[in-house]
């Protein structure tokens, strides 16, 4: 295949690029920054500087349109939240490129917190107690009924703006620095105990076709993981093909889910729909083989693999 890796800056774009490239596929990388790492990878046969996905949505799309149709893509695999753009303008990409994401409607489903825990909660995945709050005085009223509590913004980036009373973030956030609004709500849940418990599925045509569960063997500032090791998906996959199952028929793409070990059972607690790290814990041909479909049971990360 003829491959596009957007957004190559992320260590995990640099891994998805090494993997493709080295079980011989050709292997383009773009990002909106030149220097971006993937993109300077010996396995990349060449790299695109864009426009910014946001910023200049319409030059993006052209600049990506007229990269595809020079080198004979097949597939866009978006790494970032270009994903969005994507996803919206994917009628105007050339006929032919495949893209390895949903619609634009799953995808808002997914990434807005408020919206992601209505879907769990219908795919029988199970979640925290959960309240959606739209103005500061409910988010104080509503933060005062839990003894413990966890708050943050419906559309938020992992580790950031996070309110909470209990853990190493306790206090990081002052309450009057955070404004919920009926367009930009937060959400409030009794702080879960345990650990973190992350995963990340490759979904073609409606079935998980590769998928790795993993905890966070080291950490920097109790936010971002430096270190994973893989452990078992048991329980992980099948809540990713519930809710994979949840939305439209087909859907393609590639999730990334947060879950809490409660001690009695995982609870989710969001999605990103793009890849995270853990895509570094997947062998290379399997990935390979996952992107195209063409899988009788989806790959799954062996426990006790440990990648930094």
């Amino acid at each position: 295949m003829r491959i596009l890796v957007t957004s190559s800056r992320n260590t995990f774009a640099l891994d998805l690029i090494r993997k493709l490239g080295s079980i011989g596929h050709t292997v383009y990388a773009s990002d909106t920054y030149g220097g971006a790492v993937g993109s300077h990878s010996r396995f990349a046969a060449g790299h695109l500087v864009t426009s910014s996905p946001r910023f200049a949505t319409d030059a993006f799309i052209a600049e990506v349109s007229a990269f595809v149709t020079a080198h004979e893509i097949d597939v866009i695999i978006p790494t970032f939240e270009e994903v969005f753009y994507l996803a919206t303008r994917r009628s105007d990409l050339p006929e032919g490129v495949r893209v390895l994401t949903g619609t634009f409607g799953d995808l808002a489903r997914l990434h807005d917190k408020a919206s992601f825990q209505r879907l769990a909660e219908d795919a029988g995945v199970p979640i925290p107690e959960t309240v959606v709050v739209t103005s500061d005085e409910e988010l104080v009223e509503t933060i005062a009924r839990f003894p413990r509590y966890f708050a943050r913004a419906a559309f938020s980036r992992g580790g950031v703006g996070l309110l909470t009373n209990t853990g190493p973030l306790a206090g990081k956030t002052p309450v009057d620095q955070c404004h919920p609004t009926p367009e930009q709500p937060w959400l409030v849940q009794p702080f879960v105990d345990g650990p973190m418990v992350c995963s990340y599925s490759i979904i073609v045509e409606g079935r998980v076709t590769a998928h790795t569960t993993y905890v966070a063997a080291e950490q920097w500032a109790h936010s971002t993981a430096i270190a994973f090791l893989a452990v078992d998906s048991t329980d992980t996959i099948a809540y990713a093909q519930r809710i994979v199952d949840a939305l439209d028929p087909g859907f393609t793409g590639q999730l990334s889910f947060d879950f809490v070990d409660h001690g009695d059972g995982l609870r989710i607690i969001e999605c990103n729909p793009r890849p995270t790290n853990g895509i570094i814990l997947l062998d290379a041909a399997d990935v390979g083989r996952a992107i195209t479909g063409d899988v009788d049971e989806p790959f799954v990360a062996e426990p006790g693999a440990e990648r930094e």
